[in-house]
């Protein structure tokens, strides 16, 4: 049996990270964290609040009235996010979210607020967590961790396949757009920026099957468990 272990996946939106960690988690019994979905469900707050996230005061007081959860999908088997007891794990994939947590998400005060939470999350490890400073801040000491790449273009592509369906009239460019917008902040943000730990496996899925992707991932597990 897998020992009790913390899975992290690092890397850029739309490199595939949250597709991995479903899978891993799946094969190894584990629980799969979505902490990206975490900040999203706060910058759904904030914009339903008309909460002003330029003043410090207003965002203490709306973060002080969000509980986030992730509980189990009776019919999929996957964790889905509540916020406030309500389940908002589709409503938070839109495209308004999205133009604004990255932004939100780079706020201290939301930073702190997040780790906090997917750390007590962790406590008892079984999990794989995928985000963007999960490897270097929420968990520096995971036994495995994964920074995953890909091309820009198929990045794109995958991201605008995944929101045509909710939304028809978006464009390439709009994701383009969005993409590059994220990219930026998250690499730039002065509180747990975007990088690769120095322990990370580097994993580049521009050309790969989801099933290569996931014996890449198990083989590293498995290095872990039964090193040579």
């Amino acid at each position: 049996m897998l020992p009790d272990i913390i899975i992290t996946i690092d890397g850029f939106s739309s490199c595939g990270k949250s597709t991995l960690a479903k899978q891993l988690a799946r094969k190894l019994h584990y629980t799969y964290i979505d902490s990206g979905a975490m900040y999203r469900a706060i910058t759904l707050y904030f914009l339903r609040n008309n909460v002003n996230w330029a003043n410090e005061n207003e965002i203490v007081s709306a973060l002080d009235n969000i509980t986030v959860e992730f509980l189990p999908n009776i019919h999929t088997g996957n964790t889905e996010i509540y916020l406030n007891n309500e389940n908002v794990e589709y409503i938070i994939r839109d495209l308004v979210v999205a133009e604004k947590v990255s932004e939100i998400a780079a706020l201290p005060e939301v930073r702190k607020f997040a780790v906090a939470a997917q750390q007590k999350i962790g406590a008892k490890k079984r999990i794989v967590m995928d985000g963007r400073d999960i490897g270097t801040t929420v968990f520096p000491d995971a036994e495995v961790k994964i920074f995953m790449v890909a091309d820009e273009a198929v990045r794109v592509e995958r991201r605008f396949t995944e929101m045509f369906d909710k939304n028809p009239n978006i464009t390439l460019e709009e994701v383009r757009n969005n993409i590059a917008m994220r990219d930026y902040i998250d690499a730039n943000r002065k509180v747990s920026p975007l990088t690769k730990a120095e322990d990370a496996i580097e994993l580049d899925n521009t050309n790969l099957t989801p099933k290569e992707q996931l014996d890449f991932a198990l083989q590293l597990v498995q290095k872990v468990v039964e090193p040579v």
